[in-house]
């Protein structure tokens, strides 16, 4: 049995760029959705920010992405709003986002992913040179 292993990806952002050398470190080739391109649609959306456990919330990226022009940075600011904003501007999503049969993670940083892996590599360098080890 064949399992799917998603990662939506950013191919500007270190982090993204490292967690996919991770998973195909492992062997795993994934399918990588490109969320920048393709954008978001509400029920895959929702079913990651559930999947992370966090709220929308605990998925939306502050830097370099227009959050505080829309007024999303404050406490009260409710899920569905912010939900709302990121199917707009995709680029309001933290990334990369990881799913596997183990769940789904927010990739930062770039290690957490071993959590997600039958077998993740014992090692993997990062673009940076650092070593990490899972």
């Amino acid at each position: 049995m064949t399992t799917v292993v998603t990662i939506w990806h950013n191919p500007a952002c270190g982090t993204s760029r490292n967690t996919l050398e991770i998973l195909r470190a492992a062997g795993v080739e994934p399918v990588v959705v490109d969320y920048l391109k393709t954008g978001w649609d509400r029920l895959t959306l929702q079913r990651l920010v559930d999947g992370v456990g966090t709220g929308a919330r605990g998925l939306l990226r502050e830097k370099g992405t227009p959050a505080e022009a829309l007024g999303l940075l404050g406490p009260d600011i409710a899920d569905e709003v912010i939900l709302t904003a990121m199917l707009e501007h995709p680029i309001l999503v933290n990334r990369p986002i990881v799913e596997t049969s183990r769940g789904v993670r927010l990739c930062r940083p770039s290690e957490v992913v071993f959590v997600l892996l039958d077998t993740p590599p014992a090692s993997f360098i990062k673009e940076d040179g650092e070593t990490v080890r899972s």
